[in-house]
Order: structure tokens, then sequence, then C-alpha cells
């Protein structure tokens, strides 16, 4: 039998969709669903792992309910108990079975908590190391300036030592007294010529004292004996003049 041939003005070949580019949309789709066909049934042929094969039973059986055949059901039958019906006395029960939570992992009772606890701990550790990194720094600064205003004071008391015995040996040699009271009363013979701002290190080699006790000593002995106040920088004309006129016999009594 020969092929019809085609009418070319016919009502299917009149109404055919020629828009350009619409064959490219058409292969596109077939060609989505057939990947879409094929993943289908890639997934029914799948084998199982057994832990699937486990959860799909267990899925089955819970999504059943309980027949006549579970002793359990069968007893509560016999107490009256009638399917879909609330639980207690007064029907004030639960209607569905508490359900189970059911633990697939290796891992132990609590894990999963210890899990969530373990970020929260290092947080905490982190801000505890960083609070007494920060108390650490702090006591730092504080000794440091501790160190360094004593170290500022003891300098300023050496200076002061050094006027001190400068103005002790010119006032004993005003009044002819050619060797001191004591030999740290004046400077050495070879510290005469050296700065005030110079720092001594062996200055206090022939005496246990410190720089303030010879300081405080040296000081009453100018106040005695001369009538100088080396905070005042004057020389008074007697004991009556320096007590009146003098605000004390410390530094700290001048500021």
């Amino acid at each position: 039998m020969e092929e019809e041939e085609e009418d070319y003005m016919s009502d299917s070949f009149i109404k055919q969709d020629v828009r350009p580019g619409l064959p490219m949309v058409r292969r596109v789709k077939e060609g989505i669903q057939k990947e879409e066909k094929q993943k289908e049934a890639n997934e029914k042929n799948r084998q199982k792992s057994i832990k699937e094969e486990e959860k799909q039973r267990r899925d089955l059986v819970l999504k059943s309910a309980l027949g006549s055949e579970n002793k359990g059901f069968a007893l509560l039958q016999k107490m009256g108990y009638k399917s879909g019906q609330p639980l207690g006395k007064s029907g004030e029960g639960i209607v569905e079975p508490i359900p189970l939570n059911i633990k697939t992992g290796r891992s132990g009772i609590g894990h999963e908590e210890l899990k969530k606890r373990k970020p929260e701990e290092k947080l905490e550790n982190y801000r505890q190391k960083l609070h007494m990194k920060k108390q650490a720094n702090e006591q730092a600064a504080d000794q440091f300036r501790i160190r360094f205003k004593n170290k500022q004071e003891e300098r300023k008391m050496e200076g002061d030592l050094r006027k001190s015995q400068r103005a002790c040996q010119q006032l004993d040699m005003q009044k002819d007294i050619d060797v001191p009271k004591e030999t740290w009363y004046w400077l050495e013979a070879e510290e005469e010529d050296k700065n005030d701002e110079e720092d001594k290190e062996d200055e206090c080699i022939s005496s246990d004292l410190s720089v303030s006790e010879k300081l405080r000593i040296l000081t009453a002995y100018l106040r005695e004996h001369h009538f100088y106040c080396i905070w005042c920088g004057t020389t008074y004309e007697d004991s009556e003049d320096l007590s009146s006129n003098c605000p004390g016999d410390s530094a700290a009594d001048h500021d």
C-alpha cells in the first residue's frame, strides 16, 4: 500500500508550531525527562544496605497498628479498651503509643550531649585564658610602674645625698674642720667633680646604712651643727630661726 502524501492544505499541517528554537527546547525537555527516569530506575535497582533495610522494616512495623495477636493489646481489649480510645479510667491518657527513639550509631549513651557540651567548654576555657592573660599583663604593668617609681625615687634620694655631702663638706671647712665626723659625710675626692645626675654604685661600701638613712642622719647633722636646711638651701642664724622659718626636716615637708 502506497504511503499517503501529506496534504499541505490540511489543518494538521497548517497548525504545526514552527517557531524558531522550539525543536531545541523540546529536545532539552526530553533529555531531562530521560535522566529522571534513569535515576528512578537506578534507585530501584540499587541494592540497599543492611541499615537501610532494617530502617525500612522498622518503619513499616511502627506504622502498622497493633493487632489482637499482640498479647499486650489483647489484655487491654479484655479490660474494655477499644482501638483509638485514650488510656486511663477517665479517658485523659495518650492515644498513640510513646514514639521510639532508635539509636543506630555505636556511640555510648550521652555522647550527643557531650558533643554539644564540648564547644561550650572550649569557649569557656578560651575566655578564662584571655581573662588570665589580661590579669597577668595588668600585674606586669603594675609591677613595672612600681619598679620604675622606686628607681626614680632612689635616684632622686642619691642626688639629694650628694648635695647634702657637698654642703656638709663646705660648711665644715668654713669652720676649719678638716676631717668629717663620718667618712661618708663628705664626698670622696674622686667624686667631687662628677655630675650630680651620675649613678654611684659603690658609695655605700664603707657603711651598712641605706641611702635614706644616710640622708636622714646627714640632714639632722646639718641642721644641728650648721643651722642649714638642704631642702630650703638656706643657712639660718640659729636653731630658733631654723625651727620658726623652716617647714620641716624632710623633703615631704617642703612640697
